[in-house]
């Protein structure tokens, strides 16, 4: 097979045509991608000006939002671009950063939720020593142990994927790259390349969530063992909005990279990625601020400042 070096720019084949549904369709996701930003960014305004919400719980929702907003950030633009444009070419440095921020970003969103399941078991069955379990230290290491782990990977999968021979005619059936689409192209035997990537990806994924379950049995154990029926209420409330967004994130990132690979498809690949990277960021910020009376609380505190702040105005 002819082989060509890795200063060849990649072809990207997008997620729409240039039909009328597609175009429907793009407009849509154009519009969640939209209101993921701003929902993303509101969520660490609304966290970072209320003195209320400067506890572990939010701050770990802050770092999460960010991640949001900085995954849809490096997906999106460039779909855009390549779909109003039409040139769909990319280069091998773009196509290697995308490489690196996607698991970086989805890696990394795994510990913020497990070190948010964490929080709220020591608030709900260990709340006399929560000040000092859930101490700032502690948090922040957490939190720069997220950063690192998915960066990692990422640097792991981009520098192995991108050292690979590959055929001509550069086409990725997707709409932006990661490794295992790229593996796709490669003229050499990349078998124990993909068995290192998905021993990592199901740590990755298994380890947070097995300690997300561990910390919710024991959560829904003490609930349990609750004699009012307004605690029952309040520790539900805490930690039904976050169990959602853990359902959303771990449902469709397990089932897009969990998956044996006869039942896989190029395109069931792609629409699982759009819901992966664009519109389940939209629904973190929404669900936190639907089912969380803090949240509600600081978003109608911060609209009152403006418009008062617009009403003085001459």
């Amino acid at each position: 097979m002819e082989k060509k070096n890795t200063t060849s720019n990649f072809i990207l084949l997008g997620l729409f045509e240039h039909t009328r549904l597609h175009i429907f369709l793009f407009t849509v996701v154009m519009a969640i991608a939209i209101t993921s930003l701003v929902g993303n960014a509101l969520m660490i305004l609304l966290i970072q000006q209320d003195l209320r919400l400067h506890t572990p719980m939010y701050f770990f929702l802050s770092q999460l939002s960010l991640m949001d907003i900085m995954m849809v950030s490096t997906t999106v633009p460039k779909m855009a671009a390549d779909y109003l444009t039409g040139s769909k070419s990319i280069s091998p440095a773009g196509c290697g950063l995308q490489i690196f921020f996607i698991p970086t970003l989805g890696g990394g969103e795994c510990f913020p939720l497990a070190a948010m399941s964490y929080d709220r078991y020591v608030a709900v069955c260990h709340p006399l020593h929560y000040p000092m379990l859930m101490n700032w230290p502690l948090c922040l290491r957490m939190t720069m142990g997220s950063w690192f782990l998915g960066a990692a990977d990422g640097l792991m999968q981009v520098i192995v994927a991108l050292s690979f021979p590959f055929c001509s005619g550069l086409e990725i059936d997707h709409f932006f790259c990661e490794a295992p689409m790229l593996l796709r192209l490669a003229c050499a035997d990349t078998s124990v390349f993909e068995d290192v990537m998905y021993i990592c990806c199901v740590l990755m994924l298994l380890v947070p969530i097995c300690l997300i379950l561990t910390s919710y049995s024991l959560i829904l154990a003490a609930v349990l063992h609750m004699h009012s029926t307004e605690a029952r209420k309040k520790a539900f409330a805490t930690c039904s909005s976050h169990l959602a967004v853990v359902g959303l994130f771990y449902g469709a990132a397990i089932f897009i990279y969990m998956r044996p690979k006869s039942y896989r498809s190029a395109n069931h690949d792609k629409v699982l990625s759009a819901f992966y990277t664009i519109f389940t960021p939209m629904l973190n910020p929404v669900i936190y601020s639907l089912r969380n009376s803090e949240v509600k609380g600081s978003l109608k505190m911060w609209l009152g400042k403006c418009a008062n702040i617009k009403h003085h105005q001459p």
